[in-house]
């Protein structure tokens, strides 16, 4: 198939064939893509020895860019392959990349096989000719992006050599959260220096790329507000018995229940509690949150959501009640439950928000061949959308089939990146009319039939914004606000209007500058930027030897039992930290089976294990190349004991001690004996 440009593609284009680095900005459905395509054929076509890597930040744009763009174009031509997590090449990736001229993956893969030092599965970036960036906006930061453009610059200020040209594409590379001229200048100029690239887009054709791209018509679904809600009412009188249950100088910082806001408190405070192993404070704060969840759920969807979410909470613990505290919280719910069970069942009372987003969708839906995207906030709160749609006969009666579209993972509201795959293609061939989706369809997903856009309840930045209006491709097409009057949503989409136009205009002064100075300033921002990694990787280092293993005492993050010391602990791939111990095993209770729909190279998962005290949950059983259980733990739900006090480490890359790596015949020797194991 011949890749035929519109004007403004060619135009776009010309830095690249020059084989210069450039970043291609053009809106959302103005062909990015059909352009990287174009470009990369005449490379391949025009380089010795030629090998291209298109990378991508989401699973399911994979295969979008493989099926829809690069195969069609260039499959008969060159060896394509696309790789995925959940496909078994990325463990030969270094073995792919030498039998491929063009490879898609998850930038994450790269990154992978960049770290990764066996012959089969390592590459360098010196292996490619071309290196293709979608959503490249993302290059900043503590992004796999700008791990992968890091190494990239630093190469570049050391003066080695072979290194491939870049093709960043982006719809918006935002202004960094900066409302002012000269910051949002110096966002986009680093975002060039951490792409070592000049920014490119139309001057000549912006007339024919209007049209190419219409924009949807923008609505404001303005709802009043509640005028009384006395389910919210009742849950903030019980919140404000626990913080009565509470010391007073803690509960008096605490900010307006029913935010964000209050949500980041009682984060924080759950720390403190655990940090100083005051359990009735921590508690207080875990269940403070699952309360303040209850409200921002009321002011997003049912009531009856609001409701259940809790129900659930408190049901799931009812036999661990460890002391006063957890008696008290528990009882509290207890007593109150039938009235706000009944509160919440009272239609009177019920989220306006609702019928205002009903009455949009029945609108749009009239038209039967109407396909719509409606974005929310959360995992959950599409959940919550997703049973409303269903249970509402109005909507029904307009025949909206719903899906439900949320990031890959392995949690419990996660999708399989099949399943992922499969919502999509329903939502393309029509069996699905809306995609109740979180952000993880605003950026790159295809759909030209998409002619309503709802942002429903949303906060986001300005890139978010564009992104999200962008999905709405057919002509007529419709982007929704459903917000309440005078709410935080209309001003922040209000000020998203004019950041969208701040980053035009930053972009046109970076453009204006001449290429001497350009060329100067990105390159002073890249030995800025490499000096600053440098002395990252030596903190962190430094970190990791703070502590020997031994000083680190594991306790459950919901009891405070010591459990386990640093030493027990072994880490596999670098991914999966597990205990070896075996005594560990009589302090947890393990629950159902996982099941992560994929197959995984050398392990499988087991069952949940959970605190046997407590029923903290603690992570999972994980059977190691088919022949040894092991409990894997997840970090979070633990807090660690060191000479110096107490952490709460989210992550295990932030805890100050080397975690040892799992060596079979050493670690295993104690569970076979006899066996002679390693001698």
């Amino acid at each position: 198939m011949d890749c035929n440009l519109r004007p403004y593609q060619e135009e776009v284009v010309q830095a690249a064939l020059r084989g210069e680095n450039s970043i291609i900005w053009l809106p959302t459905g103005g062909g990015k893509t059909r352009a990287a395509v174009y470009i990369t054929e005449k490379h391949l076509e025009t380089t010795a020895k030629a090998k291209v890597a298109v990378l991508v930040n989401k699973v399911h744009l994979v295969d979008q860019h493989f099926a829809k763009e690069f195969k069609p174009y260039l499959g008969s031509t060159y060896k394509i392959t696309a790789i995925s997590g959940d496909s078994n090449e990325k463990d030969l990736f270094g073995r792919i990349v030498k039998d491929s001229d063009l490879v898609i993956c998850t930038a994450q893969i790269l990154e992978n096989a960049l770290i990764n030092m066996e012959e089969e599965k390592h590459v360098e970036l010196t292996d490619f000719t071309l290196l293709v960036i979608d959503e490249c906006h993302h290059t900043q930061k503590e992004s796999v992006y700008n791990k992968i453009m890091g190494r990239y610059v630093e190469k570049k200020v050391r003066k080695e050599g072979n290194l491939p040209q870049i093709l960043g594409l982006t719809a918006s590379p935002g202004t960094g959260g900066n409302r002012q001229l000269d910051k949002a200048v110096e966002h986009v100029l680093q975002i060039c220096a951490n792409l070592d690239s000049v920014i490119v887009s139309t001057k000549n054709f912006a007339p024919v790329l209007q049209k190419v791209v219409p924009k949807p018509k923008k609505q404001y679904d303005i709802v009043e507000k509640r005028a009384l809600d006395p389910f919210g009412d009742h849950l903030k009188t019980m919140m404000l018995m626990i913080h009565e249950f509470m010391p007073s100088t803690v509960s008096c910082s605490l900010r307006e229940m029913g935010t964000q806001e209050y949500e980041a408190d009682v984060v924080e405070l759950e720390k403190t509690g655990v940090k100083k192993e005051n359990r009735l404070i921590a508690q207080c704060a875990l269940h403070l949150r699952q309360y303040n969840d209850a409200l921002l759920i009321n002011d997003t969807v049912r009531m009856v959501d609001a409701f259940r979410g809790l129900d659930e909470f408190y049901n799931s613990r009812k036999t661990k009640l460890l002391d006063g505290t957890d008696v008290f919280l528990q009882g509290l719910f207890d007593e109150n439950r039938v009235e706000i069970k009944q509160l919440a069942s009272n239609a009177r009372y019920e989220n306006p928000k609702l019928a205002r987003l009903q009455r949009t969708l029945q609108e749009e839906f009239n038209n039967e061949n109407s396909r719509g995207i409606l974005f929310s906030k959360t995992r959950k709160g599409t959940h919550c959308l997703f049973d409303w749609v269903n249970s509402n006969p109005a909507l029904q009666r307009v025949n909206i089939r719903a899906g439900i579209l949320t990031g890959a993972g392995t949690g419990a509201n996660h999708m399989t990146q099949n399943e992922q795959k499969q919502i999509i293609n329903h939502f393309r061939t029509g069996i699905l009319n809306l995609l109740i989706s979180t952000s993880v369809a605003e950026e790159g997903l295809d759909i030209p039939e998409c002619n309503l856009v709802v942002r429903y309840g949303l906060l986001t930045n300005e890139i978010a914004q564009q992104q999200a209006s962008g999905r709405a491709r057919a002509e007529n097409s419709v982007y929704s606000v459903v917000a309440e009057e005078g709410g935080r949503e209309i001003r922040r989409e209000h000020t998203n209007e004019y950041l969208e136009s701040l980053t035009a205009k930053a972009i046109d002064q970076v453009q204006q500058m001449s290429p001497r100075e350009f060329r100067h300033k990105i390159s002073e921002l890249q030995q800025i930027a490499v000096m600053i990694r440098i002395q990252a990787e030596r903190n962190k280092d430094e970190k990791k030897q703070r502590y020997s293993p031994g000083q680190v005492q594991f306790q459950c993050r919901g009891c405070f039992l010591p459990v386990c010391s640093g030493e027990d602990l072994r880490k596999i791939e670098n991914t999966h930290h597990v205990n070896i111990n075996t005594e560990f095993q009589r302090h947890y209770r393990a629950g159902g089976p996982i099941f992560l729909g994929r197959s995984f190279e050398d392990w499988e998962p087991g069952r949940v294990i959970s605190c046997r005290k407590c029923g903290q949950e603690w992570g999972m059983e994980i059977k190691f190349k088919r022949v040894v259980t092991l409990p894997c733990l997840k970090i979070k739900n633990f807090s660690l004991k060191t000479p110096k006090g107490k952490s709460t480490p989210k992550q295990w890359k932030n805890v100050e001690f080397q975690v040892k790596e799992f060596e079979f015949m050493e670690d295993m020797s104690s569970r076979f004996p006899g066996l002679n194991l390693g001698n």
